[in-house]
């Protein structure tokens, strides 16, 4: 692992936008919270929510649920610091989601260079359980150091509204719809009656080597076990395969290039979201890595 930090502080330095470098420093510096938060809010609205290409394919300024995503992976990065942020993006969730809590892919966008055309062409009526499910399963896992995201009206509902068509799926899912979906379930098992009954059923959508198959996508583009489950002693890892699992930590710390980074296998849509995604990969890749070689007991929820 210290080899793998050694040439991914290089390629930090010289690729990586400031937010990913504040991440960095974070969880693997010991450096202040504060920082990665300062970081963050250069990408939120007067409306509470997250715009600017925080999502790196998404680069209009409007508040959109997908990066609102990324907005509470850096809450859950700086636990158990909290911030006020965190509730009021909660409180914009509220405000745009659906009735029943539910979110669109993506809400309307007045200029959309350098925007995927999945999130340009999205139906902002239109009930996304890829978006909703991903944006709460990471909100649940803010929830469980920030007492007021925790109780807030707009998780709950988002929450059940997921579960709920969760449990109307009939066939497997897209592969994006069923990692996410695997994800939420796996950050309410504890405390949601029927995720562990719908954690069990998805998994038999899960072929065994753990390989998706993204519909669409480049021609060898997929989501791999540790997409679906990165965290070891997790709900989750019970609908993989541990040979699978190992495989596939192999993989990744093969993926690390010769100027200390990692790369994602989909598309990008600008020079900048290229640049943007190497530096969220190398920070997620490490953190992968260092979770899977340093915890050998069950996380608590």
């Amino acid at each position: 692992m210290s080899n793998h930090l050694i040439a991914a502080r290089s390629f930090m330095a010289s690729h990586a936008r400031v937010l990913d470098r504040r991440r960095f420093e974070l969880l693997f510096d010991g450096a202040d919270a504060e920082p990665v938060l300062a970081a963050l809010r250069a990408y939120r609205n007067r409306d509470g929510g997250y715009g600017h290409g925080l999502e790196p394919d998404l680069r209009a300024p409007e508040s959109q649920p997908a990066a609102a995503l990324h907005a509470f992976e850096v809450f859950a990065d700086v636990a158990p610091v909290t911030a006020p942020e965190a509730a009021e993006l909660c409180d914009w969730l509220d405000a745009v989601a659906l009735p029943d809590g539910g979110l669109p892919l993506a809400l309307p966008l007045e200029d959309t260079s350098g925007c995927a055309p999945f999130w340009a062409q999205a139906d902002p009526r239109a009930f996304s359980l890829q978006i909703t499910a991903i944006v709460a399963a990471h909100a649940n896992r803010v929830a469980v150091h920030d007492p007021a995201v925790a109780g807030h009206p707009w998780l709950a509902r988002a929450t059940s509204c997921c579960l709920a068509a969760i449990d109307a799926l009939e066939a497997a899912p897209e592969a994006y719809v069923l990692a996410f979906a695997l994800q939420l379930l796996d950050a309410v098992h504890d405390r949601e009656d029927r995720a562990p009954r719908l954690l069990t059923r998805l998994g038999e959508y899960v072929p065994r080597d753990g390989r998706l198959r993204v519909t669409g996508g480049l021609a060898d583009e997929a989501l791999r076990p540790l997409d679906l489950a990165p965290e070891p002693g997790r709900p989750a890892r019970t609908v993989l395969d541990d040979a699978a699992v190992a495989a596939d930590l192999e993989r990744l710390a093969a993926e690390q290039e010769e100027d200390g980074g990692w790369s994602v296998d989909f598309q990008t849509y600008s020079p900048a979201a290229a640049l943007d995604w190497r530096g969220y990969a190398t920070v997620r890749a490490l953190s992968v890595l260092r979770q899977n070689a340093t915890r050998d007991t069950p996380a608590q929820p």
